[in-house]
């Protein structure tokens, strides 16, 4: 299942707001969340200039810098919530109108909401390096947004609702590929549908006492965005453009479950 690992890594801005609904400002946990976060990356960056002292904790401290730590201390030093979005065209699933075209090109955004207002923090990656030897270069664009919350829940959902939607997700994408016989012409394709099922522990860096509830979704959905990924890759068994319009429908609504159920796997309101 080689292929599948790139696919499979749980998006930044997922990692970032489930850490945060767990760190303490100063704690160790701090630095294990930012290890987390980072991964292989280099230190990630955060441009934030524009941004009141208020975020602090300390009104008389100096506003967050260039570093992650600082600023998911200053967010996790009081009460906070936090959410992860997977933006994709034509959806942009509760993404702030101010951050929208930032998040739509980077497929991802992290918003925050503390007793100094609500933001929206956006991660744009470059990429350096060889395919052996790859490395990134993360900076998180951080910018005040309005309220958030009664918009993002009724975008994205409940985790209920998005249990129940993976589960007809999950048929509607093995019918899909079945019936445009992607088993024949991708056979990468034809293992990961095998491992839709599959039990198997991704070993993502998530906190330790996360929601069991919460990671099975996350899980289910991954895998479903894995299936999406490699079925879309080229027009493959599709051997006409009505076919190719066909899977690209049915696989599109499959794309868009999977990523506001991990979105909704995200929310933790009253943290």
């Amino acid at each position: 299942m080689e292929p599948l690992s790139p696919v499979l890594a749980l998006p930044r801005s997922v990692l970032l707001a489930l850490w945060l609904q767990q760190v303490e400002a100063g704690a160790a946990p701090l630095r294990r969340a930012v290890r987390a976060i980072q991964g292989d990356d280099e230190p990630h960056a955060v441009l934030a200039a524009d941004l009141p002292a208020e975020l602090s904790a300390d009104p008389g401290a100096e506003p967050p810098g260039d570093d992650l730590a600082e600023l998911l201390a200053a967010w996790a030093a009081g009460p906070h919530e936090s959410a992860a979005l997977l933006p994709a065209p034509g959806d942009l699933a509760g993404v702030p109108a101010a951050v929208a075209t930032a998040a739509l090109a980077a497929r991802e955004c992290v918003l925050v909401q503390t007793p100094g207002g609500s933001f929206a923090a956006v991660p744009d990656v470059v990429r350096f390096g060889s395919a052996y030897e790859p490395g990134h270069l993360v900076t998180w664009s951080v910018q005040r947004v309005p309220d958030w919350r009664v918009q993002l829940l009724g975008t994205v959902g409940s985790l209920a609702d998005s249990e129940r939607a993976l589960r007809g997700a999950l048929r509607s994408a093995t019918e899909a590929l079945a019936s445009l016989d992607v088993a024949r012409w991708r056979p990468d394709a034809a293992e990961a549908i095998a491992a839709l099922r599959s039990e198997a522990d991704p070993d993502w860096p998530v906190p330790p006492d996360l929601d069991a509830r919460r990671l099975r979704v996350l899980v289910a959905a991954a895998r479903l965005r894995a299936i999406v990924a490699l079925a879309t890759a080229d027009d493959g068994g599709a051997v006409n453009l009505w076919q190719a319009d066909q899977r690209s429908t049915a696989l599109r609504e499959v794309d868009r479950a999977a990523r506001h159920a991990m979105s909704a796997a995200t929310i933790a309101l009253h943290a």
